[in-house]
């Protein structure tokens, strides 16, 4: 493995323009190409690139196209997540998915950053801080997670939203930047219809 790509996977500044990142990049990007162009009723075939796409992927998932990411081998998606279609995943650090997630579409999961200072940054140097998103999460149209950012268990962020901070488990969160509006209680209880 070469420098600068050990540089952005301990998450310090690199230059992305390096032939071995370079290389990774086209390899995702062909994948994404055919997993995009996959039909509604290429379901295996979806899954199979998925696969060889995603450094983890889950049963269940089911992933709608057009999706976007750099590198795809540092995403991981648990169990019976759903992603909606047009999502934006910029894995130059790790993007962990819970289980049994729904991402609504156009949300962008962003772990790239450029350092404020800008000497550094027209030289092209960039870093990226990973992204976590717990287990049963909810994620509304068009939501921003921003660099390093990690939301808890059963958390509902509303569309829109800019999340540039941690979120808590358990909550309801909305706007720009995404603050708590309240804890899910008991109140928000609905009855289950039988099937």
């Amino acid at each position: 493995m070469g420098e600068m790509k050990e540089r952005m996977l301990r998450g310090e500044l690199y230059i992305a323009d390096d032939p071995e990142l370079t290389a990774d990049y086209e390899r995702s990007q062909e994948l994404l190409v055919r997993f995009n162009a996959t039909g509604a009723t290429d379901a295996e075939e979806r899954a199979r690139l998925l696969r060889s796409l995603l450094g983890d992927v889950g049963e269940d998932v089911v992933i709608r196209p057009p999706l976007r990411c750099d590198y795809g081998g540092y995403v991981s998606v648990g169990a019976g997540t759903f992603i909606n279609f047009g999502c934006v995943l910029l894995d130059v650090a790790p993007i962990r998915i819970g289980a049994a997630c729904q991402i609504a579409t156009r949300v962008q999961l962003l772990t790239a950053t450029h350092p404020i200072d800008p000497h550094p940054r027209r030289l092209g140097w960039e870093y990226a801080e990973p992204i976590t998103i717990g287990d049963n999460v909810w994620l509304g149209g068009g939501v921003i997670v921003c660099p390093g950012v990690s939301i808890g268990d059963d958390t509902v962020v509303g569309a829109g939203a800019v999340v540039t901070r941690d979120l808590p488990a358990g909550v309801v969160a909305m706007g720009n930047p995404a603050r708590v509006h309240r804890r899910i209680s008991e109140r928000d209880a609905v009855q289950i219809p039988e099937r």
